[in-house]
């Protein structure tokens, strides 16, 4: 699912994207016949990923190394302004900024916007290659420990 219509700014901290998706009754986030302000989230975390694979994109060129897959594990301080997306006329405007993290975290801050009037924003965490945190799998045969 991609949301995201173009990318109309990016460098190594900052995204900008857009998307009119919101207004889209086939929206696959729509539910009870309208698309909830909540949603922005997932457009927001659709631009923290646009970002993070345009900068893997230009690191690798360098290091011949494949990106590495985000996860969102959290998000924070989320503010709400309005109540729902899908009523809204004008493009939705993401603007993501990384404000740290390290090679297996990304910190980041976010906003949409419908021209000036500010929709929601928030905090985000992705964590990088996850593989690697995850619990050993038990098999069908072993029983659980008590």
């Amino acid at each position: 699912m991609c949301l995201l219509e173009r990318v109309s700014a990016w460098d190594t901290r900052h995204i900008r994207c857009e998307a009119n998706s919101h207004r889209d009754s086939a929206n696959p986030l729509r539910a009870h016949g309208r698309l909830g302000a909540a949603c922005g989230i997932e457009y927001a975390a659709q631009a923290m990923a646009v970002h993070g694979a345009l900068l893997a994109e230009t690191d690798s060129a360098a290091t011949s190394q494949r990106p590495a897959m985000g996860y969102l594990v959290s998000v924070r301080g989320v503010t709400l302004h309005v109540d729902r997306l899908d009523d809204l006329s004008a493009a939705l405007s993401i603007h993501a900024e990384r404000s740290g993290g390290d090679s297996g975290t990304v910190l980041y801050s976010f906003t949409l916007h419908a021209g000036p009037r500010l929709l929601l924003g928030g905090r985000a965490a992705v964590i990088l290659d996850a593989h690697g945190l995850a619990l050993p799998q038990r098999s069908a045969t072993t029983p659980p420990k008590s």
